[in-house]
């Protein structure tokens, strides 16, 4: 069977950034991922996580359509929560190299518990 494009967009997608055209200050962005899904390592049962990140950029930005790929990625990723809200910090700190970044994976409940992991790098600057 033929590969659909979307499954191979996912699949060769890297993560991207743009120049930051807006440093003569300091502001934040905020993305919100609603439909994020990955596997549980254990179980092999599917977990639904919002994603938020939150950032303050220095040199760069990311691209959005890299953005969504990359977590379209993680729907056939045996990936445990923790490890989830890491390694898109991670991977996003390596990447853009910002002032302040906060990623907030908010999963659904499953088994009576409700989890959010947050991790972070940087200080954040109250005034921006």
């Amino acid at each position: 069977m033929e590969e659909k494009y979307g499954t191979r967009m996912i699949r060769e997608n890297k993560l991207e950034r743009l120049e930051n055209q807006n440093r003569k200050r300091d502001y934040t962005i905020q993305f919100t991922c609603p439909e994020l899904t990955c596997l549980c390592p254990l179980s092999g049962f599917p977990d639904f996580a919002t994603v938020y990140i939150e950032y303050q950029p220095d040199k760069y930005c990311v691209e959005l359509k890299s953005l969504k790929l990359y977590f379209n990625g993680f729907r056939d990723k045996n990936i445990f929560h923790e490890e989830l809200a890491n390694k898109i910090l991670d991977d996003l700190v390596e990447l853009l190299q910002p002032k302040y970044m906060q990623v907030l994976a908010d999963f659904n409940q499953r088994g009576n518990i409700h989890t959010k992991v947050i991790a972070r790098h940087g200080k954040k600057n109250e005034n921006a």
